[in-house]
């Protein structure tokens, strides 16, 4: 089977999948104090093992760790770095009275350093688990650097340590970033994917508003963030390969942003130097494929066409049209196919069946199989 440039395979996936039970008793145990840091690892590393053998099962040639030491896709890497603090969470009530928790809020309060290595252990611990196979690779995700601006924007970040941004917060983040990447590379780390909601934001109406509202401006943003992005890539070690994906809201099976790709598309085709783009295309949210005209030669984007917030098997005959009509923007050779996200990009998991999660990967394989086999 012919592989994209760069990737394992004409398939792949964005990373998380569902927690098992008993990885969310254990972290609520830890949460209630009544095991310790030691002994959730212990828990976490065989449910690692299981997730790692239910992928290379399925016949995924990217291979996970399903995210399983995470509370959330992006705080748990993010609060490592030096100089980053997370608030602890408010309780919201809503208007039927309830009580919700909201995300925690990430602030930058102090230089941004790299302070230590955040992913090796893991990584080293899930390449331990995976059979050797015929180009089967380990791939690490991590949120993307702009995570770290778009929240709060200006306000966010400490104008005491950083009186402008530009260019001292961006240099300081890429080189902590830069720094994790070698680590990783030093690890045997050859496959990492950054993943981003806030270019994916920078296509709704709402959101551009709102970051229009802080004082950003929403046309400039996209190519802000790729000037951004390419500053971690002239860290990246040789041999590694560099994907972004984009995520328009994946918790518990909700979504927070829609529109077309095209008012971000030129900045993140075009000007990011990255190796690989992962599209959600799952519905009529994401826009037409139009957007995948500006894809240069030498890169791949994956296109999400399979949801993964409900259960519903897509048709394999659906998929194939969707793809057709993608190769009219962008040449069938620099695509490839993948769920939409993750199954699980917080702790809480998705609203689909564990049984959901192996079909609509084995429909993926199929399908990319039968498309470029």
């Amino acid at each position: 089977m012919s592989t994209p440039s760069q990737l394992p395979a004409r398939f792949d996936h964005v990373g998380s999948f569902l927690r098992p039970k008993v990885l969310l008793e254990a972290r609520a145990d830890k949460a209630a104090g009544k095991i310790t840091a030691q002994q959730l690892r212990v828990i976490e590393d065989q449910a690692i093992a299981e997730i790692v053998a239910f992928q290379q099962d399925v016949g995924l040639k990217s291979i996970t760790d399903g995210e399983f030491r995470r509370a959330y896709f992006h705080i748990d890497f993010l609060e490592q770095l030096g100089g980053v603090k997370t608030d602890i969470p408010v309780t919201i009530r809503k208007p039927d009275g309830s009580e919700e928790l909201a995300p925690p809020v990430m602030r930058v309060v102090d230089k941004v350093t790299h302070v230590k290595d955040i992913q090796r252990a893991d990584f080293e611990y899930l390449q331990s688990c995976i059979q050797p196979g015929q180009g089967v690779r380990a791939k690490v995700t991590i949120p993307s650097p702009t995570m770290l601006h778009f929240r709060g924007g200006r306000a966010g970040i400490s104008k005491t340590h950083y009186p402008e941004l530009d260019p001292s917060f961006y240099d300081d983040v890429a080189r902590a970033y830069g720094a994790e990447l070698q680590s990783l590379a030093a690890a045997g780390c050859t496959y990492v994917q950054m993943d981003d909601t806030n270019l994916a934001y920078l296509c709704d109406d709402g959101m551009r508003a709102a970051a229009k509202s802080r004082g950003d401006d929403p046309d400039e943003l996209p190519y802000r963030y790729a000037a951004f992005i390419n500053k971690v890539v002239a860290h990246k070690p040789a041999g590694m390969t560099l994907a972004v994906h984009l995520c328009r809201g994946n918790f518990k099976s909700t979504w927070a942003a829609q529109g077309s790709y095209e008012p971000v598309a030129q900045a993140l085709l075009t000007e990011m130097n990255v190796d690989a783009y992962f599209l959600e295309y799952d519905d009529a949210r994401s826009g037409d494929f139009k957007p995948l005209r500006h894809l240069p030669k030498g890169k791949t984007v994956v296109l999400g066409l399979v949801t993964t917030k409900l259960d519903q098997l897509e048709s394999k005959d659906d998929l194939k049209r969707r793809i057709e009509e993608a190769a009219r923007y962008a040449p069938l050779e620099q695509l490839a196919l993948s769920p939409q996200c993750g199954f699980s990009s917080t702790f809480h998991g998705n609203n689909i069946a564990v049984q959901a999660q192996r079909d609509k990967l084995r429909l993926v394989i199929d399908t990319a199989n039968e498309v470029w086999g």
